[in-house]
């Protein structure tokens, strides 16, 4: 695998990292929180970013993925349906298939960028919920590109004391 591929696939571990650190141990009402004023729900954002990455994978076996995909009766649902569509971008970038009509800096720039900005709206919905996320060191934490399913590890280095810590 070249460098880029290997940079793409390390940046869907870190995606996959992430989401499962913005909702890890978030409460039964989080999937459904309404912030208000049109804010997507944390289930919306995640089906949208399986959306993306299925936007992604049309990129290497054209064809399309729709936008919007079908709900799924839960959201344990929704998050097997995003991991499994990280591994099967993570298995196009391994096999070596060619892009279509893309480049790998576009890859990064649009979609890849897009869905970490949207792990980033989860984070803030869980402080909005009143169940914030510890922060961490991301520069230690533990993101080995063949890991983007849901069993992610603990934080290498989580801040001892941060101010915003529920009681």
């Amino acid at each position: 695998m070249d460098r880029d591929r290997e940079l793409l696939r390390h940046f869907l571990a870190a995606i996959a990292y992430r989401t499962q650190k913005a909702l890890r141990g978030a409460p039964e009402r989080f999937p459904g929180f309404a912030a208000g004023h049109q804010v997507r729900t944390p289930v919306e954002i995640l089906r949208h970013m399986t959306g993306l990455l299925g936007y992604v994978r049309t990129f290497f076996l054209g064809g399309t993925y729709p936008v919007r995909p079908d709900p799924l009766p839960t959201f344990q649902e929704e998050m097997g349906r995003f991991h499994e569509m990280i591994g099967a971008v993570g298995e196009l970038l391994d096999s070596g298939q060619p892009l279509r009509d893309i480049t790998t800096e576009q890859l990064l720039q649009g979609p890849f960028a897009d869905v970490m900005t949207h792990v980033g709206q989860l984070a803030l919905l869980r402080r909005l919920v009143d169940a914030p996320v510890a922060p961490e060191n991301f520069l230690y934490a533990d993101i080995q590109g063949d890991r983007l399913g849901p069993e992610q590890p603990m934080p290498a280095r989580p801040d001892p004391h941060w101010p915003e810590q529920p009681a």
